[in-house]
């Protein structure tokens, strides 16, 4: 094992006591979740219909009307292999109202749009079900900023949060997914021929081996580069992880009082249960 492999058994166990613990705490023993096709969703699913049978664990496909077609059918092999109930939302309306609207063109702008429609739809069906929202962002999305704030980096509980993309893949195969989500090049859907490696300008691999020694094992840059990373790389990462600070805390609220939220007013999450 290297310092990025996990023993998936373990971790699945983990997260699914997490998951229903923490739901629990709450009253919650319900799960929704968008499933888009990828492995992150996809393992995010499997441990919910673990942690609550896949009776009680929604999973909504939202395609866009440029989605490709065999997200949806990669989706619907994870629905079959878990039994989980499921529901399709064509989000083309919704995000095309505002964007022809406003005149967006932006590739940009357009993407954050249709990921915020879908976090609409998922807490809209959340209330509907009485159930949580479960996150689907990994340790590396999270630390280098690639994703969106309030669209698919939002969640009430996140099981994946804490392993770097290798690691879920690890946990993938564990969890018995579908081949066909698990080997397909990494990709948000959000439009025509993206990759994430493309837009990131480097693979998963190099920045999870290069992420596990910065962040876990606390290396500094002149250990990093002596490991063999090359030093611009080094550089240009840290400087990710440095900017979209603000996207992994909450909002930053002005201190006026003498208590403030998320300040002076910190309690824990489970606070009076």
């Amino acid at each position: 094992m290297t310092s990025l492999d996990v023993q998936p058994e373990l971790v699945s166990d983990l997260l699914e006591r997490f998951l229903a613990a923490e739901s629990g705490k709450f009253g919650f023993d319900r799960a929704v979740l968008g499933l888009s096709g990828g492995i992150d969703s996809a393992v995010s699913c499997a441990l919910a219909a673990r942690a609550f049978g896949p009776e009680n664990v929604l999973a909504v496909m939202m395609p866009y009307r440029t989605s490709n077609p065999d997200s949806e059918a990669h989706a619907r092999e994870v629905i079959d292999a878990l039994g989980v109930r499921w529901k399709k939302v064509d989000i083309s309306a919704m995000v095309d109202g505002y964007l022809e609207q406003e005149g967006i063109e932006e590739r940009m702008r357009r993407g954050n749009v249709m990921a915020r429609a879908r976090m609409v739809v998922l807490y809209d069906l959340s209330a509907a079900e009485r159930a949580l929202v479960i996150g689907t962002s990994n340790k590396t999305e999270i630390l280098l900023g690639y994703s969106t704030q309030f669209g698919d980096a939002a969640s009430a509980l996140n099981p994946l949060g804490d392993l770097y993309k290798h690691q879920v893949v690890q946990l993938a195969r564990h969890l018995d997914l579908p081949a066909s989500v698990i080997d397909k090049p990494p990709s948000a859907d959000l439009f025509e021929g993206q990759s994430d490696e493309d837009e990131l300008g480097f693979t998963y691999d190099e920045v999870d081996r290069l992420l596990v020694r910065m962040i876990d094992e606390r290396f500094s840059e002149e250990e990093l580069v002596r490991a063999g990373f090359e030093r611009s790389f080094v550089d240009s990462v840290a400087r990710r992880i440095v900017i979209n600070q603000y996207k992994r805390i909450p909002p930053i609220v002005a201190k006026l009082g003498q208590r403030t939220v998320n300040q002076d007013f910190r309690y824990l999450r489970s606070w009076g249960h």
